[in-house]
This record gives structure tokens, C-alpha cells and sequence, in this order.
């Protein structure tokens, strides 16, 4: 049986998000590249208030493997990678890619295709609800640049948002190209400034991570 009080955390770049079995609404803190494990574990002190929990679900901003960080955070501080989240929680926990989260949430059926367009460029593939980890944020694209420096945060606020929405939409139909997606979701806090979805595109709510977060208790769910 799932734990009875299950509590999930999204990180993100600018923002570290709380949610809890029976809580009405999430509580957040802000985060940034000075945010470190220190940081959200104060955090998590603070806006717990002594709350006791069964389990935990943390998403983060890097790509995952059988529950390893691969890399440091592109826009976090450091010591993401090798930070023992068990041992400083103290219960059991699922530690996964935030897009992962998210994506999960959102899951129907079929082969679907996440993208967040956060901070940066969050990405996972769900096949028959078998999570399949993706990494594509930094990819080399045009320039000697990568997806993310066209796509993220900082080239919206670089580009402006009509050039933006251009980028977008060409980086996301050379992706479906690649991985032949049934359909793809757009998650992630930009994708509310699309003003027209790209071909193959449904949005998808950010409140999904928190779904996915407890949803990957359950037994049906693999590959996490």
C-alpha cells in the first residue's frame, strides 16, 4: 500500500514547491543559483512547522538513473548530485527528474512526449507507463548552442516573446520528429505564453508534478 502521508517537492530554478497528503494549497520558497540541499532542507523546516510525514517524493532539475543524479543543476547552487535525500529525510523516498514528475502526473496512455519550458528545458518520455529518463535541454542546436539557450527563460527575455514562440515551435516539431510521440504535453511556467500550440500539442498543468509526485507510490508504475 502507497504510505498514508506522502510529501512531494518540485525544484525548480526559480522556485521550490511543497505539497502534502491533506494540505489545501502548496507552500514555496524561492530558489536560485545560490539554492543548495542546505537551503531546501531549511526551508522545508519552516514551512513544515514540525508536520510529520510517511514519505517523500523530491523532483529535481537534472537528469536521473535508477535514482542517481547524473550532473549538478544548471540553475541550482551545488551538491545536488550526490546529496543523500533518504538519510536527511528520514523516511522513504523517490528521488526523479522534475519533468519525470510532472510528466507522470499528466500521463493518459500511449507514447507521450513532456516538455517544460521553465527556467530551462525540461524533458521525459512515458511509453505504456514505463518512465523513460531524457535529457535534451542540452543537445547542440544552431550556433553551437543547445535547445535550452533557445527555448528557456533567459531567450524569451533575450529574444522577445514572438521570436520565442518561433523557437519553440521549431525545436519541439524537430524533437516529435526524432521520438515519434502519439501526442505531446507542454508543461512548465511558460508554456501559458504560447499563444498558439505547436502541431501534436496538448498543455498540460503545472499542478500535474504534485500528481505524479504521489501517483509514483503506486506498483503500476515503472522505470522510476
Amino acid at each position: 500500500m502507497p504510505p498514508k502521508r506522502i510529501l512531494v517537492i518540485d525544484v525548480g530554478g526559480t522556485h521550490a514547491k511543497f505539497l502534502m497528503t491533506g494540505w489545501d494549497q502548496k507552500r514555496e520558497a524561492d530558489s536560485g543559483p545560490s539554492y543548495t540541499p542546505a537551503s531546501l532542507l531549511a526551508d522545508m523546516e519552516r514551512l513544515l512547522a514540525g508536520e510529520a510525514y510517511d514519505a517523500v517524493t523530491i523532483g529535481l532539475p537534472i537528469p536521473m538513473r535508477n535514482g542517481k543524479g547524473l550532473c549538478e543543476p544548471a540553475n541550482l547552487g551545488p551538491g545536488w548530485q550526490s546529496f543523500d535525500f533518504a538519510a536527511a529525510f528520514g523516511t522513504p523516498t523517490k528521488v526523479l527528474n522534475d519533468a519525470a514528475m510532472q510528466a507522470i502526473g499528466g500521463y493518459t496512455n500511449g507514447r507521450m512526449l513532456f516538455l517544460g519550458l521553465g527556467t530551462g528545458l525540461g524533458s521525459c518520455l512515458i511509453d505504456a507507463r514505463h518512465v523513460l529518463p531524457l535529457e535534451l535541454a542540452h543537445l547542440p542546436y544552431k550556433k553551437r548552442k543547445s535547445f535550452e539557450e533557445y527555448v528557456g527563460v533567459r531567450a524569451k527575455e533575450k529574444l522577445g516573446k514572438k521570436k520565442w514562440r518561433e523557437e519553440v515551435a521549431t525545436v519541439i516539431g524537430i524533437l516529435q520528429r526524432a521520438i515519434l510521440p502519439d501526442r505531446t504535453v507542454l508543461g512548465g511556467g511558460n508554456s501559458k505564453d504560447l499563444r498558439e500550440l505547436p502541431a501534436g500539442c496538448a498543455l498540460g498543468d503545472n499542478a500535474n508534478a504534485f500528481k505524479g509526485g504521489f501517483a509514483v507510490w503506486q506498483e503500476s508504475w515503472s522505470g522510476i
